[in-house]
């Protein structure tokens, strides 16, 4: 059987590939159990991926970024993938970027990008509250405008990177009685903001490297040129507008993962030996592999239209809801089934695959929950 290519690699991506990979394998493999214990990265680790060029590789040179495509960025997810990593943030400092590239003002992009791009500034979204996670309309955090700007008042849950996040694009009601009209996104600046406070880094399940955090405002100030865009109430529009490059994302993610979950399956299969046999040589662990096997490349494929797709700006709501939701399905289903083939060391988290096993449940629920999902496919029937 021939080796697969992904139609959108050539020879430029294979050499940016060969980076990421050294860059990853050095600065963040050897941490990963640090960050884990610590609960979110080092600082330090968002200044050096921004020297590499690699926070903002899709963002055209002009704002600071790389001048890349979204196959740039792929790359970059998918070596941090192969690698097991779910602690470095750069995929929701990626889709704040992308808001403020498509949605923002041109002085909000000559402002903040640059500083994402070089790791000067971490992003973070703040979308789901106690009250209100998928349903974006039901959020109660509040914007009140003034002579001097936005007084937010509110709290916001669930909020990656926000431990060492400096900027922060909210979600919140500039007119109450306006319904899903009265969302405004603001670009809230942490530092110096008496009015913001971080809470607690909350004790996850999985993905315990990656600092997810509570967030409270108290009269938090935002000027009145942070609005994105610079028009109230556009907030609703710009979230469903933006929402398929986050879903891609999270198929990127969870194909990568199916993907390292199958390699690391095959070799411990080959090498683990039951009743005098290598457990690969039992026809229920030829078969079990073989599904995965198939699976995995149905995926594949289907991801690399996606990445084309988007690359091509051509990637809308129902086919990334199809992505995020069918990839982290059978992301979670894979990953159980290899956990079954290494026995009781599947259980170790000393062992990738559990670690992997823990950190996958949460790819059906965040970014939209594959219920609301198969709402969104439904809807287009």
């Amino acid at each position: 059987m021939m080796e697969y290519a992904s139609p959108w690699m050539d020879a430029e991506l294979e050499g940016f590939r060969d980076s990421v990979r050294r860059f990853v394998g050095s600065e963040i493999v050897p941490h990963q159990e640090r960050w884990r214990k610590q609960q979110h990265v080092d600082r330090a680790l968002w200044n050096k991926g921004g020297d590499m060029g690699l926070l903002l590789a899709d963002i055209p040179e002009q704002y600071g970024g790389s001048g890349g495509s979204f196959a740039h960025m792929a790359v970059v997810f998918e070596e941090l993938g192969y690698a097991g990593d779910m602690a470095f943030g750069i995929h929701v400092h990626a889709i704040v970027a992308h808001y403020i590239l498509n949605q923002g003002t041109e002085e909000q992009k000559l402002k903040y990008l640059p500083l994402l791009a070089s790791g000067e500034m971490v992003a973070a979204i703040a979308m789901s509250e106690p009250g209100a996670g998928s349903d974006l309309k039901g959020i109660r955090t509040s914007a009140t405008r003034g002579a001097d700007g936005y007084k937010v008042n509110g709290s916001k849950t669930f909020i990656s990177n926000g431990y060492l996040a400096d900027l922060v694009l909210v979600v919140a009601k500039t007119d109450p009685d306006a319904g899903a009209k009265g969302i405004s996104l603001l670009l809230l600046e942490t530092k110096g903001n008496p009015g913001f406070r971080v809470g607690r880094i909350l004790e996850k399940v999985g993905q315990k490297g990656q600092d997810t955090c509570e967030l409270f405002f108290d009269d938090a100030h935002v000027p009145m040129e942070n609005v994105l865009g610079g028009v109230e109430g556009r907030g609703f529009a710009q979230l469903m507008t933006e929402l398929p490059y986050e879903r891609t994302i999270l198929g990127v993610a969870g194909v990568a993962a199916i993907e390292r979950a199958l390699k690391l399956t095959v070799e411990h299969t080959r090498e683990r030996k039951a009743f005098g046999q290598a457990l690969f040589e039992m026809q229920n662990t030829r078969f079990v592999l073989a599904e995965i096997k198939t699976e995995a490349t149905i995926a594949r494929i289907f991801i690399d239209r996606c990445i084309e797709d988007m690359i091509a700006g051509r990637m809308d709501t129902v086919q990334a809801s199809m992505a995020k939701y069918w990839i982290s399905d059978l992301q979670c289903k894979v990953i159980d089934q290899c956990v079954q083939l290494f026995g009781g060391y599947g259980y170790m988290l000393e062992y990738p695959i559990a670690q992997m096993y823990v950190d996958a449940r949460v790819q059906r629920i965040y970014g939209g929950a594959n219920e609301i999902m198969k709402e969104i496919i439904a809807r287009s029937l």
